[in-house]
């Protein structure tokens, strides 16, 4: 007998650990999971920013907890993930969304920040999902993994000075299939979002330089992402709707990716 869509989708006694998770997509991610059941717990670097957030989902009755924490420092992983179980019991949703930039042209990108950008947006994606996979998911054969790529790991690009960042994100695509082969036999699904122009902190320079109406323009929708647009696509992926579901890279970019190939 089928089950209703309802029940598809719903996470009620689910947990769910995001790590970039105190503003911009890692929040709006968090967000949707809450609202549709699920325990989160909030991890970031800045204890401040984690504190506000945490108190913003509470207020909409999202259970919500916080660690701070660098997630691309090994120790900070485990004792985040420690936490986690001593915390949640379990952790059935993993949403890997720490991330950084840094603008340069290639020729003069200081090596210092090609290791910051890699460290934070691939070494914290490998040492999350590993920890993470020990700790609750291969032990109960059950888990989902949610990546948050880039439109800008799809393809490159000749007007953006992003060299590290394209870079990383396209690391990601492929660390997120390539996971996904191995680890399907421990029950647990590996997918990513890839994102197009989103309003972050991240991204406020660009939005600035260049005016929301003319990125807007670049998508066949006409518009960029705003605060609800991704929280369709997790709730797809971190739910037994998506059950059937690994391996893929799923575009929200309004359609730039499909008529510019990045």
């Amino acid at each position: 007998m089928s089950t209703s869509v309802q029940s598809l989708f719903d996470l009620t006694g689910r947990t769910a650990l995001v790590t970039g998770g105190s503003r911009g997509l890692g929040l709006q991610i968090a967000e949707a999971l809450g609202e549709a059941g699920a325990k989160i717990l909030l991890t970031s670097r800045k204890a401040a920013d984690l504190e506000e957030a945490a108190a913003d989902l509470q207020a909409r009755g999202i259970d919500t907890r916080w660690i701070a924490a660098d997630a691309s420092d090994p120790a900070q992983v485990q004792k985040v993930v420690d936490e986690a179980m001593q915390r949640l019991g379990r952790i059935d949703i993993l949403v890997n969304n720490a991330g950084a930039t840094w603008g340069a042209p290639a020729e003069d990108y200081p090596l210092e920040a090609w290791d910051k950008v890699m460290n934070l947006n691939v070494r914290s994606v490998f040492l999350m999902s590993q920890a993470v996979a020990r700790a609750s998911m291969i032990p109960n054969r059950h888990g989902r993994i949610i990546n948050v790529a880039s439109i800008a790991g799809l393809a490159g690009s000749s007007h953006m000075q992003y060299i590290a960042y394209g870079t990383s994100k396209g690391a990601v695509v492929n660390f997120t299939r390539t996971l996904a082969g191995e680890w399907g036999r421990h029950g647990i699904t590996v997918n990513a979002l890839a994102p197009g122009f989103f309003p972050s902190k991240m991204t406020q320079g660009t939005l600035k330089a260049i005016g929301a109406e003319k990125l807007g323009a670049m998508a066949p929708l006409g518009r960029i992402g705003d605060d609800d647009d991704l929280k369709g696509a997790a709730l797809l992926f971190a739910s037994e709707a998506g059950k059937h579901i690994t391996g893929q890279i799923l575009a929200v970019d309004g359609g730039v990716s499909a008529v510019h190939g990045e």
